[in-house]
């Protein structure tokens, strides 16, 4: 199993959910997150005054997958949140040891 999280942008979560459940996958868990990466966020203008905005507002999904949907989950989220511009985001996969459902207490894959 792996955890497959990524930094989106914020618009752009109905449209991952969709791609993500039209190949199957049943659970995400979203967070509100600031961050900023090569684009070192953007300059605004407040009632005359210039100010830097370092931290731009971002939704990380974290998604927990059978090894057999990674490629698909990764493919989805890349076709569905991508603008082609700047601060797009990233996807990280790690290794997942176990999961438990609290409810039931299946195990693995059966758990995800």
């Amino acid at each position: 199993m792996k955890l497959v999280t990524a930094i989106i942008k914020p618009f752009k979560m109905d449209d991952v959910r969709l791609a993500l459940s039209e190949i199957g996958v049943q659970g995400i868990t979203g967070t509100e997150v600031k961050g900023f990466g090569r684009q070192r966020g953007h300059t605004e203008l407040y009632r005359g005054a210039e100010y830097v905005v370092d931290f731009l507002p971002k939704l990380k999904l974290e998604i927990a997958v059978a090894e057999s949907q990674v490629d698909a989950t990764i493919d989805a989220i890349l076709k569905s949140a991508s603008t082609g511009k700047i601060g797009d985001g990233k996807i990280f996969v790690s290794p997942l040891e176990q999961v438990i459902r609290i409810r039931t207490g299946e195990t693995g894959e059966e758990a995800v």
